[in-house]
């Protein structure tokens, strides 16, 4: 018989909207489709700057913005005052999102009230290790020490790829692991004609699309110098990048050095609600960051029927066949350049792409990413029942 029972859940984020990233995205998705099925989410997650929550089931720790955190405020002790809020809730279980601060929160009070805990790993936490100014060998060996010690004091660790979960198996986590790719929606009703003319992209144009953060863990110099290639080739090209980051001014000075300045185009910060239309007017998605767990933008764009041009690397290309509906190249700008290239001078093989794309994301919905979520937490709440029950026994 099917597990019925509305479920009280509590979400540890120190990454939740209005920070745009893929963390904060595959959040607020599941969220609606947990409460959609009818359980009460609530979130906990670090304050920020003169956001004011739509949502009162959002409760926020008081947090900063250092220097090399740059638009991620951090959230600072104490954090008792907030307790009496966890508490009153009396959750069923709780479900984190990072294993640092706020998501180390949570794993304490889901141990000091005895209550299961579940933990998605969506980051490869050391490639970001540039950040932090020291060693980065030794920042890089820290965030590996603790990665493991959290990943191997939850029930159990969700990952969006298989190319994150080897990552924990490689780092010692033993805890059980599932893959569950984060969920998306299927692509728009939106006309293109109507999203080009609404962009402003002439007739004749192509458009190839990134969508991202601006920085330095996104391999941008590899894109930059691959489409300056293909530039070369073909006058009708252009590059759009959509999104933003600390590392915005260093990327225009690499365009501006390549002389591709006018024929690329930095759109900035587009809320997630508007990102659609950049994918409509688009002819080709090329990613070619290696530092994802999934790369859920190549999968958004795919649901437009974008072929993606990925590099080899990371989670980001688990969602690509090679050759069915994209390709996944070496890291190389020569690489990139030639697979654009063939894509866009084939218009047999561009439709082919193009509709294998399409049809390659129905599988991993939104609504399904939910139900295998919702499924996991019955399980693990179930175990830790059997445990209980098992340990009051013994102790008879």
């Amino acid at each position: 018989m099917t597990d019925s029972r509305r479920l009280r859940i509590a979400l540890f984020s120190d990454s939740a909207l209005p920070i745009l990233n893929g963390v904060s995205i595959s959040i607020r998705s599941l969220v609606h489709e947990l409460r959609s099925r009818g359980h009460s989410v609530t979130i906990f997650t670090a304050a920020h700057f003169k956001y004011r929550d739509p949502d009162p089931n959002t409760i926020r720790f008081p947090a900063i913005e250092t220097p090399w955190t740059k638009g991620y405020p951090l959230a600072f002790p104490p954090f008792y005052p907030m307790l009496r809020e966890f508490r009153k809730h009396e959750f069923d279980i709780v479900h984190t999102h990072t294993p640092f601060t706020i998501g180390y929160v949570g794993l304490r009070w889901a141990e000091s009230h005895d209550l299961p805990i579940v933990s998605t790993y969506h980051t490869l936490y050391d490639r970001y290790a540039h950040y932090i100014p020291l060693p980065r060998r030794y920042i890089r060996f820290k965030i590996a020490k603790h990665t493991s010690f959290y990943y191997n004091n939850v029930d159990h660790v969700i990952t969006p790829s298989e190319a994150s979960m080897k990552w924990l198996q490689r780092h010692s986590v033993t805890t059980p692991v599932t893959v569950i790719p984060t969920g998306v929606s299927n692509g728009a009703m939106i006309d293109r004609a109507e999203a080009r003319m609404s962009l402003g992209v002439a007739p004749d144009e192509r458009i190839l699309l990134y969508v991202g953060r601006i920085a330095q863990e996104k391999n941008l110099g590899t894109l930059f110098e691959s489409v300056a290639m293909a530039f070369r080739e073909d006058p009708r090209l252009r590059l759009w990048l959509v999104g933003d980051g600390p590392y915005r001014e260093e990327a225009r000075a690499m365009v501006r050095a390549l002389g591709i300045g006018d024929r690329v185009r930095f759109v900035g910060f587009v809320p997630r609600e508007e990102v659609d239309p950049y994918y409509a007017a688009a002819d080709l998605f090329v990613f070619t960051s290696v530092t994802e767990t999934q790369g859920l933008v190549v999968q958004e764009a795919m649901a437009f029927g974008l072929p993606a041009i990925v590099a080899v690397g990371g989670g980001a290309s688990a969602s690509v066949e090679h050759g069915v509906n994209g390709f996944i190249v070496k890291n190389e700008a020569q690489e990139v350049t030639t697979h654009i290239q063939r894509v866009l001078a084939d218009d047999h093989l561009y439709a082919r792409l193009s509709e294998a794309a399409r049809d390659s994301v129905r599988g991993y919905t939104t609504a399904d990413m939910g139900g295998r979520v919702l499924d996991l937490y019955r399980h693990v709440i179930g175990e830790r029942a059997v445990r209980r029950e098992q340990g009051v026994l013994a102790g008879l």
